[in-house]
């Protein structure tokens, strides 16, 4: 058994393709069904259960899985700690961010990064904070630079980079857009649009508005901040958005009494693996 099975064994129980796990490995698919094949060989049983063109782990496949996840990064640890003996910063830097930090917070950041460090490749992928929080801890992402979770998640370090004031928002069109002094009982009675539940944006407003018993008329929720903003833009409701993001020609800011929303941003890693060179500049420069 050798790493590139490992491999290819793990990018086909995270994707469920084996077209897509070629891609993401830069082989051909044939070879990821031969370095399937070899394990299942080894190992003396299916590891994948194939019924059409729906791929799906076997009981095998599954028992597997997390000590496959333990090799691979365990093996990506040593060669970080190995490396880092060099005192260069170099090599590969994985990281998860959301697509409003990559929009409004990092591009200043990342082109002072990369004049100071060409030899980096970063790998910077976009996705939701809650999914890259998940990818730190599975091994496939080094840091992620994401909204901070409201409660500690075990083997997660969080780090505070920037506070998030959030702001009740409207576009200049909508029937509270001049008014003045509103209450959320008012509030409630217009339509909503909000992050999706089980985002952590969506968890620090439900902090603020369930304690009021205020029930809200959310008429959409959606994960993507972006088009949230373009949707109270053209009047379709009200929402709650970060300050950094909004353009106050085009919104009216609604001071709501008794409420008040901030978020954390910052960087999250696995307190059990070390952070390469390029990483530990990364956040250091964040």
């Amino acid at each position: 058994m050798d790493t590139n099975t490992l491999q290819a064994f793990l990018a086909v129980a995270n994707t469920s393709s084996f077209s897509i796990a070629a891609e993401k490995l830069f082989i051909t698919q044939p070879a990821v069904s031969k370095r399937i094949a070899a394990l299942e060989s080894e190992l003396d049983t299916h590891l994948f259960d194939r019924i059409g063109r729906n791929i799906s782990l076997t009981e095998a496949g599954r028992t597997l899985l997390p000590r496959a996840q333990r090799v691979i990064a365990e093996l990506e640890d040593s060669k970080r700690a190995v490396s880092n003996l060099s005192g260069k910063v170099e090599g590969r830097l994985s990281i998860g961010t959301s697509h409003h930090i990559g929009l409004h917070r990092l591009p200043p950041v990342l082109r002072n990064y990369t004049l100071q460090y060409p030899d980096v490749e970063l790998d910077l992928r976009f996705m939701d904070s809650e999914q890259a929080c998940a990818a730190v801890l599975h091994g496939d992402l080094e840091i992620g630079i994401v909204t901070l979770p409201l409660e500690p998640i075990d083997n997660l370090i969080m780090k505070k980079v920037w506070d998030d004031p959030l702001s009740v928002v409207v576009g200049k069109t909508h029937p509270l857009a001049k008014k003045k002094n509103i209450k959320v009982e008012q509030l409630a009675k217009h339509a909503a649009i909000l992050p999706a539940r089980g985002t952590y944006t969506r968890e620090v407003l439900e902090r603020t508005f369930t304690p009021l018993g205020t029930n809200l008329l959310i008429s959409l929720s959606t994960n993507y901040l972006e088009t949230i903003k373009m949707m109270v833009d053209v009047g379709l409701g009200w929402s709650v958005l970060p300050l950094s993001m909004l353009n106050k020609n085009n919104y009216r800011l609604i001071n709501v009494a008794g409420l008040k929303f901030e978020r954390t941003l910052g960087v999250v890693q696995h307190r059990e693996r070390t952070l390469s060179n390029a990483a530990n500049a990364l956040i250091e420069m964040l």
